[in-house]
């Protein structure tokens, strides 16, 4: 009889652990540091856990559900949007974001990543169509470099807020003309190009000549500027010069001085080289000079 207690004891203290740890275990709520823990009582939220680490909540009564808490990916699948000039582009892009506020996130979209993924190909792809119909084929062509993606994000601004998500950011894989007339939208778009370039040579070949013009004229008068000074300056040095002699003539004594020094001069070119002898005939008028010296 002894024995047949002690075994009863030995049943129900095993069965009082396993009810226990089976407790535990229903209580103890486990949050790794990539996710939020949300706390359900019938449904409800009562709280949330977003730190790493073990937590209780009430068994059987109080229930569990996570939520990622790191960046989540969103591959956006291709879709066609039409420029300002009404030419077809073909947008495929792709999303980065994560959950805000989780609670909020549980009430508007169920704690579903679907759905919200469904929200956020809502909202990107209006503010692509947006942005990218109020730009011209070529202005969307030249802005896939970024500028494009600023612009879907100022256009998006807050509006995921509202379930909880914040975007990071939207980036485009692919963001290109159809490959049915891509080979055409080139070929006119290079045509379009070579358009261009020989508009601006033939403007650039028109100042070139203006330019020429201008200074062939600068030049000319500049060269006819010098002449006329040139004139003058000679002129003046002729007036000088006939005054001069003008002066030395006036007086007799200068007079016969100076036509003395002239037939030295003469005497001295004459006199040039290594014949040394001058020879003058009687009548010749440098002889004379020496005639008349007394």
């Amino acid at each position: 009889m002894g024995k047949k207690v002690k075994g009863i004891s030995g049943v129900l203290f095993a069965l009082i652990i396993i009810v226990g740890l089976m407790l535990l275990s229903t209580s103890l709520v486990v949050t790794k540091e990539n996710e939020f823990s949300l706390i359900k009582k019938f449904g409800k939220i009562e709280r949330v856990v977003d730190s790493a680490g073990l937590s209780f909540k009430t068994p059987f009564i109080e229930t569990v559900e996570k939520l990622p808490k790191d960046i989540q990916f969103y591959d956006m699948p291709e879709s066609d949007v039409i420029t300002v000039d009404k030419k077809t582009m073909v947008a495929d892009s792709y999303v980065l974001w994560r959950i805000l506020d989780p609670i909020l996130f549980a009430q508007t979209v169920n704690s579903s990543i679907p759905i919200a993924e469904g929200r956020i190909n809502t909202n990107v792809y209006n503010a692509m169509k947006n942005v990218i119909s109020s730009n011209t084929q070529h202005e969307v062509i030249s802005g896939r470099d970024g500028e494009l993606n600023v612009a879907f994000m100022e256009d998006i601004g807050d509006s995921l807020k509202a379930y909880g998500i914040e975007l990071i950011t939207v980036e485009n894989k692919h963001l290109d003309l159809p490959s049915d007339n891509k080979n055409a939208v080139f070929e006119r778009m290079i045509s379009e190009r070579g358009q261009m370039a020989a508009t601006y040579t033939a403007e650039g070949e028109s100042e070139a000549q203006i330019i020429r013009n201008n200074t062939d004229k600068e030049f000319e008068i500049s060269i006819s500027n010098a002449q006329t000074l040139a004139a003058k300056t000679i002129a003046e040095g002729e007036a000088e010069y006939m005054r001069i002699l003008s002066n030395a003539y006036s007086d007799q004594t200068k007079s016969d001085f100076y036509t003395f020094v002239r037939a030295l001069e003469a005497a001295r070119v004459s006199l040039a080289g290594s014949d040394k002898t001058l020879i003058l005939s009687e009548d010749s008028p440098l002889a004379e000079i020496f005639y008349t010296i007394e």
